[in-house]
């Protein structure tokens, strides 16, 4: 049956040729552009559980199949797990610098130390990590600027509430986390200078199951709403869930309230589907991005390592405009990023 498929095949792909080279006069029809093909082989390791976050995973994955669709690289994914140690991290990132795998880029400063081992063993292979700097000759530090887009969602938090009371919801309490924290009280705090925000951490540094207690964020949210907040902001991966549903609860009770997501445009995460109507906008973090141009560049030839540094200037950071209730708030959104990019506003890192 197969012999007789692919000699049918073969007919017509002869008979396709000679219609083509027939009569006088007439062209051939263009034939369908092929997919690009790479000989470059990527290997991508997801912090916890990998795909399916809503957030910061799902973002670099955007940016891998964004890689595999334009410029036909080879991909393999693995996750580090929500039990990991530094020792299965470096076994992971070890397997695909074994299966020939360049660049291999890691998700998350999770894999810090891991990567500082491993890098130096496999010197042909560009590294890239991304959150986090690992100093070494060939592994490219991914970072955004997370405190200038946290700076415009406070902005319109700002100028979107009518309570004058806003609420932050943080994953683990350590400086990456407070960036974002930072960020958005200067931004709030530059529309309405007596605006009051309250923050909540999920767990103190080294504590990962900050990261996936989505019911500890919606009971602090409950208090931050119960207390007037009428915007909240999380950026506390997993957690961020019980933000939304807070919020939502909220909404369906008669209040007005709304929730900014983080990392991704939530709004259009499908299994966030049931919360889009109350996700105002979400500081985005152009991991997609980043992870698209690392892998651009090694096929390019011209690999990048050292520090990258994505914010405004380079579209590393941003807000969604998927919900068209933000369209209300984004001139002063607008305006605010215009200010960080010529460097009239200098956002902080650490709230003051």
């Amino acid at each position: 049956m197969l012999k007789g498929v692919k000699l049918a095949s073969v007919l017509a792909v002869a008979s396709l040729a000679l219609a083509a080279c027939g009569s006088s006069g007439e062209t051939a029809e263009s034939a369908e552009p092929t997919a690009p093909t790479s000989s470059v082989k990527v290997g991508m390791a997801y912090d916890q559980d990998g795909k399916g976050d809503g957030s910061f995973n799902d973002a670099a994955f955007a940016g891998l199949s964004k890689a595999q669709t334009e410029l036909g690289v080879e991909i393999k994914e693995v996750n580090s797990g929500s039990s990991a140690t530094d020792a299965t991290r470096e076994e992971l990132l070890t397997l695909l610098a074994d299966g020939g795998y360049n660049p291999v880029i890691a998700v998350g400063f999770a894999y810090s130390t891991a990567l500082a081992a491993v890098a130096p063993k496999y010197p042909e292979t560009t590294f890239a990590i991304v959150d986090s700097v690992v100093d070494s000759a060939n592994v490219g530090s991914l970072v955004f600027a997370a405190e200038q887009g946290s700076y415009l969602t406070g902005v319109i938090a700002a100028t979107a509430s009518k309570s004058g009371v806003i609420g932050f919801i943080g994953g683990m309490e350590i400086d990456l986390i407070k960036a974002f924290e930072a960020g958005y009280i200067e931004g709030a705090k530059s529309v309405n200078p007596d605006i009051k925000i309250e923050s909540k951490y999920m767990g103190a540094a080294g504590d990962n199951t900050a990261w996936n207690v989505p019911e500890k964020a919606k009971t602090a949210t409950d208090g931050m709403i119960a207390n007037g907040a009428d915007v909240v902001y999380a950026a506390a991966g997993g957690s961020g869930l019980g933000m939304f549903q807070s919020v939502k609860a909220a909404a369906d009770g008669g209040a007005t309230v709304w929730a900014i997501g983080v990392d991704s445009d939530q709004y259009t995460v499908p299994a966030l589907a049931e919360y889009k109507d109350i996700i105002l906008t979400s500081m985005l973090k152009r991991v997609d991005v980043a992870v698209f141009d690392v892998i651009k560049a090694v096929v390019d030839g011209a690999p990048l390592v050292g520090v990258q540094n994505f914010d405004l200037s380079k579209d590393g950071v941003g807000y969604a405009t998927s919900n068209s209730a933000v369209s209300e708030f984004a001139a002063a959104a607008d305006a605010a990023a215009e200010k960080i990019k010529s460097g009239e506003v200098v956002v902080g890192t650490t709230v003051q």
